[in-house]
Order: C-alpha cells, then sequence, then structure tokens
C-alpha cells in the first residue's frame, strides 16, 4: 500500500487512492492528518473533523532526502516518511501526527518540527510504556493535550453528539477489523487480498472500511498451504504473500503492527479520553509499548496453535530496536516449545530482494 495514485483490484472491489480518499475528505468538509505508525485516537480525530491518512513509508519514495536528516541506522519508515514530506508528498494535508511509537518516530517529529518546519502543525502522542493506572492516567493527559491543539487549529469543540457519533463509526470499523481475523479461514481471498484490505483501514472513511470488510466472499481461502505467523512492524512490499503462497505458506496468524496489534478492547467508560485510553491500553502484548517479554512469547504461542501454524516469520524493518530487543527471548522460547523461528532484516522497498526470497524460500522447505 503507497500514497502513489491508483486503484488495488481486490476480487471485484477497486480501491481507491490515498490521494483519493484526501480529495474526498475536503470536499465533505473534513481536515486531513498525516499520522505516522501506528497507536493513535482515531475516534478524537473524527470527533474534531479530522480523517487521517496512515504513512507507512512509503515504499516507492528513495530514502536519498530523508537520510541527510538521520543517522544511517534509522529505519526505513522514517527516512522514506521524511522524504516524502520533502518532496511534496504532505503538502495536501492539514496536520502531521508523529506517535511516540519508538525513539526513532520521536526524534522525527522534532526535525520535522523543530528543523524542517512544514508550514502545518507536526502533532506528537506520547505513548506510556507500561499498564498502571499511572499509565493510563498519563495517556488520558496526552490526549487532553492532543485535544486542545486539535481546538487551537480548528476553532472547535466536539459536543456530545460528535463524540458518540466518532466513536461509533470507528468503533463499528474495529469490530469490523476484529471480525476478519475471527473469521479468516472462511473468506475466499487469497492472502495478499486479505492483508490489503484489513490495511485499508489506514486510510479509508470508517464506513467504506466495514463495507469493504462485509464485501469479501466467504468459502475457503484461495491459497492453501502450510501455515505461517507472521510478526513484525509492516509486511512491506505486499508482493511477500504472493511469493510465500507461491512457495506453498499460507499466513495464518500475524502479530504485525500494522495487522492484529491494533485489535482494540471495547470500553464503556463515559469520559472519551478515559475511553479511548483503555481501548488504546488493552491491544495485544507489544515490543512498542513495553509489553512484559513473557506475555508477548505467551500470545505468539497461543496463537500458533490455535491457527495452525507451522512456524513464525519476524519479518523486520531493519535497524527497527524495539522489535530486536525481542527477537532473541521469543526465537528461543518458541524454538523450545517446537517452533522454527526465522528472522528477516529488509528496506521497505516495491519488491522483495533475491536476497530475502532465497532465505524465505529454505525457510518454508524446511518446515515442508
Amino acid at each position: 500500500m503507497t500514497a502513489a495514485v491508483g486503484g488495488n483490484n481486490v476480487g471485484a472491489l477497486d480501491l481507491p487512492s490515498r490521494r483519493e480518499v484526501i480529495e474526498r475528505a475536503r470536499r465533505e468538509g473534513c481536515r486531513v492528518v498525516a499520522v505516522l505508525p501506528y497507536h493513535y485516537p482515531r475516534a478524537l480525530l473524527r470527533a474534531y473533523g479530522f480523517h487521517p491518512i496512515e504513512l507507512w513509508g512509503p515504499p516507492h519514495v528513495p530514502r536519498d532526502e530523508g537520510g541527510r536528516h538521520f543517522q544511517s541506522y534509522t529505519c526505513d519508515i522514517v527516512v522514506r516518511a521524511t522524504s516524502f514530506l520533502l518532496q511534496g508528498g504532505l503538502d495536501s494535508v492539514d496536520a502531521i501526527l508523529v506517535p511516540h511509537t519508538c525513539d526513532a518516530l520521536q526524534g522525527m517529529g522534532s526535525v520535522v518540527g523543530d528543523f524542517l518546519q512544514p508550514g502545518r502543525p507536526v502533532l506528537s502522542l506520547y505513548l506510556p510504556r507500561g499498564e498502571r493506572a499511572s499509565d493510563q492516567s498519563f495517556l488520558i493527559e496526552e490526549l487532553r493535550r492532543l485535544a486542545n491543539q486539535l481546538a487551537e487549529i480548528t476553532g472547535h469543540e466536539p459536543t456530545s453528539r460528535e463524540w458518540d457519533a466518532a466513536f461509533a463509526a470507528e468503533e463499528a470499523a474495529d469490530q469490523a477489523l476484529a471480525d476478519l481475523y475471527e473469521n479468516r479461514s472462511n473468506r475466499a481471498v487469497t492472502d495478499r487480498h486479505f492483508y490489503t484490505v484489513v490495511r485499508a483501514r489506514e486510510y479509508l472513511p470508517a464506513e467504506d472500511f466495514v463495507a469493504l470488510a462485509a464485501a469479501l466472499p466467504a468459502g475457503e481461502p484461495l491459497e492453501g498451504g502450510l501455515g505461517l505467523m507472521v510478526s513484525g512492524i509492516v509486511a512491506e512490499p505486499m508482493e511477500l504473500f504472493d511469493r510465500l503462497n507461491e512457495m506453498g505458506a499460507q499466513v495464518v496468524a500475524d502479530d504485525l503492527a500494522c495487522g492484529a496489534r491494533r485489535l482494540y478492547p471495547f470500553s464503556d467508560r463515559s469520559d472519551p479520553f478515559a475511553r479511548i485510553a483503555e481501548r488504546l491500553m488493552g491491544n495485544p502484548p507489544d515490543p512498542t509499548r513495553g509489553s512484559p517479554i513473557e506475555q508477548r512469547i505467551d500470545m505468539l504461542q497461543a496463537q500458533m496453535a490455535d491457527a495452525g501454524a507451522r512456524g513464525l516469520l519476524i519479518y523486520d524493518v531493519k535497524f527497527c530496536e524495539p522489535e530486536l530487543f525481542d527477537v532473541p527471548l521469543v526465537s528461543r522460547h518458541l524454538r523450545a516449545a517446537g517452533y522454527p523461528v526465522v528472522h528477516v532484516e529488509v528496506e521497505i522497498g516495491e519488491t522483495l530482494s533475491n536476497q530475502t526470497v532465497t532465505r524465505l524460500q529454505a525457510f518454508v522447505e524446511m518446515l515442508q
């Protein structure tokens, strides 16, 4: 999924590009905010009249311009997103939101806001690295701070009706995403089609995503094969799924930041900020949120057993520190439990490298 103009065919569906969605949002009177990965308050943005368009690179943008502002070991998401900004790719948005997902993204927020100064507000959101009551209180205050910044930009404070409408729409889309995962084995689509729809949540309006998810045909998956679980930040390029299917493997579960890590629980808190905070902190165990490694290992092992996965592919963006910290222990414990693990680091690009394809092929053949 890139920021380029053009549709993506999923069966009989033709998805709009991000640019087309931006143009539609403007026609409908919405402001647009570009959002870096990956936990952020969709309902809050909607209540203040913003439509989020997520930025995961994008893969087709060279590192050159962004690379001048960061160390050579900074991850591709940060460097390519900065290049995209410098090339004018974000000229059509009204604000940029950079969550503190990791130190690299925090650095990007500082570089873009303090030095590059793109001519539009650069907003931040600091996510707690724990699950204590004090962590939730901290996040509530962070959300209030972000809301105050949005109010300054828009000159508007949401009414209770606007809050209710925002929660209804975004939580319906979150439920549609959860239903996709719950019924994955009963959808007559390929892995690539499935994850194209999952990732459409990154930019489609909530109502459109609900309709898209509901339109996936029921039946046996179109590509069977040896079951794999995929973990990591983002499955780019999407060719990954085609190649795995060609090798005789099928993705039966994931622990992806662009996928199942954003399955948020329901909350009935009356205060909108407490409701958002409780949901954001209730996602599956996540290295970027400082989840205890024991919880993450238990979750991975349970999901692999439930889905019938034969092995784990850790597919990482190169230099992603939160992911790398967990790899040794995750690999050791899962291998001890009988699940082979391969760790592949990649630079985000439009095609898979021959080296990556060879490693994937060797791993799948080992499992067969």
